[in-house]
C-alpha cells in the first residue's frame, strides 16, 4: 500500500458491488450454528473409497461425501433443471508415503500414480483416461489440515472438489480463477446446509466456521500472482468471499455470478519494490496512510452519500493504557467525549497487527474511526450493532482504496490482510469492545461493505 498523488475525481462510492458481482449478497448474522449432531458414520459400502483406511480422516471424508451426494441430489434439479448424476469414477484415498500398488491397478483419478498425490486433492474430469469423474485425496495431508484447523477443513476440501464435479455436469467458467472460486462458492452452499442441521453425518458449528476461514489462508495463491495465471485459484479475500457468497445466498448465486464480467481482487506485483517488501509500506508511512486516507474518505462520504459535513476526529496513539476517556482497556479506542477521539496502541498492538501486513493495521484503525462517523450521524457507538456497522463501513472504505478513489493505492494481498486482521483480532476483547460477533460474521459484514458500499452498513444510506 502506498501514498500517491492522484486525480481527485468523482468519488464512485457505489460502483464496486456492480463491478465484482452482478447481484447483491445478504449478510446473515447468527445463522451458522449446528442444530443436529450427526447420529452415526456412513458405512463403507454406502460410499466406497478405494484405498481407504479405518482411520478418522477417511471416516470424516466418507461422511462428508455421503452428505455431499445427498445435498446435490436434492438441490441440483432445482438449481440446474436436471437430475444429478453420481460420480462414475468414485473416490480414492492415498497415503503417498505408504502406497500399496495393488490397491490402485489403474492408478487413481485420471490414472495418476498415487505417489504423485502428495499434499493434494483433485477432481478428475477427463474422459480420455482411467478413473475419470472421480475425487482423489492425500489423507495424510488432510490429517495435517485437521490437526491445525479442525475437522472442518478436510470437509471443505471434499466440498470444493465435489463443486468441480458439479461444474463438470453443467459447464466450467472461462478462467481458472473463476472455476476455483465458483467451486468455493458451491462448497459454501453445502456448508450452510450442514450448519443448519440438515446433514446426517457431518456437523459444522460456529467455531468451525472461524477455523475454516483461517484454513483458507493455506489455500490462496501466493501474493502477487496474477488473476489470469493458468492455474490461478484466487487471493485469500477472493476465496473467502466466494465461500461466504455461497453460504449466504445459496447455489443459485454460484450458478449466476461467475460469468466473464466477474472481477477478482487478486493482482500481480508490478513494481520491484513490492516484490522486495511484499507490498507493505514502512510503519511510518502506514501511519501517514491512516492519518490521510480516513479523513479523506469520510469527508467525501458525508458530502456525496450520507449528507452533512464530517468533522475529522482527533487521531492519537498511546503506549500501554488507553486514554482516560476510554470505557474499557482496549487497543482500539473511540471516545465520544474529547471531540470524538480515535486512538490506537503502538507498543504491542500496532507492531503485531503490522506483522500481518500494513493494511491489517489500517483496517483495525478504520473500525473506531467508523464509530466516529456513526457518532456524527447520531447513531450508537458502543454495542454489537455499532461494531458490526463499523466493520461493514471499513469494507466500504477498503473498496474505495481498492477502486483507486482515494490518495492511496492498494497492493496485492492488502485485502487478504483485512481478512486476517478480522479473524485474529476482531472478536478479541483486548483489542475491541467485547461483543458477540464471530470472526466469520465480521468477515461477512466487511465483505458486504466492500461489495455494496454503505447500503448494508446500517447508517441510513
Amino acid at each position: 500500500m502506498d501514498l500517491t498523488a492522484r486525480s481527485r475525481g468523482l468519488l464512485v462510492l457505489m460502483t464496486l458491488g456492480v463491478l465484482l458481482t452482478s447481484a447483491c449478497s445478504y449478510v446473515v448474522i447468527g445463522r451458522p450454528s449446528s442444530q443436529l449432531a450427526p447420529q452415526q458414520s456412513v458405512g463403507d459400502g454406502a460410499v466406497p473409497i478405494v484405498g481407504a483406511s479405518e482411520g478418522p480422516i477417511d471416516t470424516l471424508a466418507r461422511n462428508a461425501l455421503a452428505d455431499l451426494e445427498t445435498f446435490w441430489t436434492e438441490r441440483f434439479p432445482d438449481v440446474y433443471g436436471q437430475p444429478f448424476e453420481p460420480l462414475s469414477g468414485g473416490y480414492f484415498s492415498v497415503d503417498p508415503d505408504d502406497v500399496d500398488p495393488s490397491l490402485y491397478p489403474d492408478g487413481i483419478g485420471c490414472g495418476t500414480d498415487p505417489r504423485d498425490l502428495e499434499n493434494n486433492a483433485f477432481y478428475c474430469s477427463s474422459q480420455e483416461v482411467p478413473n475419470s469423474d472421480s475425487i482423489s485425496y492425500d489423507r495424510a495431508f488432510l490429517a495435517q489440515l485437521a490437526s491445525e484447523y479442525g475437522e472442518v477443513l478436510p470437509q471443505l476440501v471434499m466440498a470444493h472438489e465435489f463443486g468441480h464435479a458439479v461444474q463438470a455436469r453443467v459447464g466450467y467458467p472461462q478462467t481458472s480463477i473463476a472455476t476455483e472460486t465458483q467451486a468455493d462458492c458451491l462448497a459454501g452452499a453445502w456448508t450452510a446446509w450442514v450448519a443448519d442441521g440438515n446433514a446426517r453425518y457431518s456437523e459444522i458449528d460456529t467455531a468451525d466456521l472461524d477455523q475454516l476461514l483461517r484454513g483458507y489462508f493455506l489455500l490462496r495463491d501466493p501474493v502477487g500472482t496474477g488473476s489470469g495465471e493458468q492455474q490461478a485459484h484466487g487471493s485469500y479475500f477472493d476465496r473467502v468471499s466466494a465461500f461466504q457468497e455461497g453460504f449466504d445466498d445459496g447455489a443459485e448465486a454460484c450458478r449466476d455470478r461467475y460469468g466473464p464480467d466477474r472481477v477478482f481482487t487478486q493482482g500481480e506485483f508490478t513494481r520491484d519494490s513490492d516484490l522486495a517488501t511484499g507490498g507493505n509500506a514502512p510503519p511510518d508511512e502506514t501511519q501517514e496512510i491512516i492519518e490521510s486516507s480516513l479523513p479523506e474518505f469520510w469527508t467525501r462520504a458525508f458530502q456525496e452519500v450520507l449528507g452533512g459535513t464530517f468533522e475529522p476526529p482527533p487521531l492519537e496513539t498511546f503506549s500501554g493504557n488507553p486514554p482516560g476517556c476510554a470505557t474499557a482497556v482496549v487497543d482500539l479506542v473511540y471516545c465520544s467525549d474529547d471531540g470524538g477521539l480515535v486512538a490506537y496502541e503502538v507498543t504491542e498492538f500496532a507492531p503485531a497487527a503490522y506483522q500481518l501486513g500494513d493494511f491489517a493495521l489500517v483496517t483495525g484503525v478504520s473500525i473506531p474511526y467508523a464509530l466516529a462517523a456513526r457518532d456524527q450521524l447520531g447513531l450508537s457507538t458502543d454495542d454489537t450493532d455499532a461494531l458490526q456497522s463499523a466493520v461493514c463501513l471499513t469494507g466500504w472504505y477498503a473498496a474505495q482504496v481498492y477502486n483507486q478513489q482515494l490518495s492511496v493505492t492498494i497492493s496485492p494481498g492488502d485485502l487478504d490482510e483485512s481478512v486476517q486482521f478480522l479473524l485474529e483480532y476482531g472478536n478479541d476483547p483486548d483489542v475491541l469492545a467485547d461483543v458477540e460477533l464471530t470472526g466469520f460474521q465480521l468477515v461477512d459484514v466487511f465483505r458486504a461493505g466492500f461489495l455494496q458500499g454503505a447500503a448494508p452498513c446500517d447508517v441510513g444510506a
